[in-house]
């Protein structure tokens, strides 16, 4: 099982696809040994059918999961794994619904949360999950309550009015976290200007706080601020609400201000307003600090395509393709590229691109943790 998660570790982290080829066949021989040796560890099945999903054996790994779940039916682990598994079957309904029972015993469990807000996402639409990454950060605070740090114990940013409407837990810290929000609700209408830079100005006092000067303990609590933050962002630029979108960035950039995750985000914001020197010369940081990024990677590809700099952005696809073989957004962006150099090959990345498509989960697999 060891000598599994291993091989399947070095995978993901190898470059070149024959190494990743060689990489994932040991793995996926190690984890079928030892299933023989104990075909009734539940572990071992689970982590069986993550690398059969991994290599996309998406009919095998349901199969080896189940064996699993028919074990060990409450484990976190196999049922974040059915939940994307459905979910790269296009079964988005019925893993949100295996994904809230999950929820249900693991209520605190970011990276459940943001699966969900996935799946919200492709079944409902962005305006829909962000409600669940207002809930995340209000849930975030409340996990990790830093008033005990504070010289004061009752103070805190809310308005005197709305510190009866916030839970216990919420009401005792010193800062409150809220996503941005510029329009009346009520009504779909903008806000006057005054009121949406009052609102911004407020929220801008509260999370600087927390994001500069009380920013203390384990770095994974961070990193999850962000990883909220940015998805945040992520949802306000899908539903074209780029003023909020860029307060989100700002405030994981006040996190992480060298993450190449913020860096790429705000390349996506740049490019949205058409500031494509901006958006490439964001996207340059962001690799010089992860040159293997996939995301980083596409979009990049895709800006020097777009932007009449077609063969040097066929190169950088390319390089997508060969680091990220089952990117189907990979695929296509490469075929779009070599289609505008009326390559015969765009045809093939057009087909691949589809196949992949059809097996690719919400989130990617490897958010499930290897580890014994």
């Amino acid at each position: 099982l060891a000598l599994g998660l291993c091989f399947s570790l070095q995978a993901s982290r190898a470059t070149l696809k024959a190494d990743r080829n060689e990489f994932n066949k040991r793995a996926l021989k190690a984890l079928n040994k030892a299933h023989s040796l104990d075909p009734h560890d539940a572990q071992i099945s689970m982590y069986l059918a993550l690398q059969l999903a991994l290599v996309r054996q998406v009919p095998a790994a349901m199969e080896a999961l189940q064996e699993a779940l028919s074990l060990q039916a409450d484990d976190l682990n196999s049922l974040h794994l059915l939940t994307l598994l459905l979910s790269a079957q296009k079964h988005h309904r019925h893993a949100l619904d295996i994904l809230d029972l999950a929820l249900s015993q693991h209520p605190d469990n970011f990276n459940l949360l943001l699966t969900k807000v996935k799946l919200e996402e492709a079944l409902f639409g962005p305006a829909a999950a962000l409600q669940t990454c207002e809930d995340m950060l209000h849930r975030w605070q409340s996990c990790y309550d830093f008033s005990r740090l504070s010289d004061t114990d009752d103070s805190s940013s809310l308005p005197a009015a709305e510190k009866s409407e916030v839970s216990p837990v919420v009401r005792k810290a010193s800062i409150h976290l809220n996503l941005p929000d510029f329009q009346d609700a009520s009504i779909g209408s903008l806000s006057p200007p005054s009121v949406a830079a009052s609102r911004l100005e407020a929220a801008f006092s509260e999370v600087s706080e927390v994001s500069s000067s009380r920013r203390q303990g384990p770095s994974y609590i961070w990193t999850t601020l962000e990883s909220i933050w940015l998805q945040s962002g992520e949802l306000f630029m899908a539903d074209g609400r780029l003023k909020e979108a860029q307060f989100c960035i700002a405030e994981a950039g006040l996190l992480f201000p060298n993450s190449h995750c913020v860096l790429l985000q705000r390349g996506r914001l740049a490019e949205l307003r058409g500031q494509m020197n901006e958006a490439k010369s964001l996207y340059d940081e962001a690799l010089a600090i992860h040159p293997a990024g996939e995301r980083i990677l596409l979009h990049m590809g895709h800006l020097l395509v777009k932007t009449g700099r077609v063969h040097l952005g066929e190169k950088v696809l390319r390089d997508a393709v060969q680091m990220h073989s089952t990117s189907h957004e990979a695929w296509s962006g490469l075929g779009e590229a070599l289609q505008a150099l009326n390559h015969s090959e765009a045809s093939d990345c057009f087909f691949t691109a589809l196949e992949l498509e059809a097996s690719c989960p919400i989130r990617p697999f490897v958010i499930i943790p290897r580890e014994l």
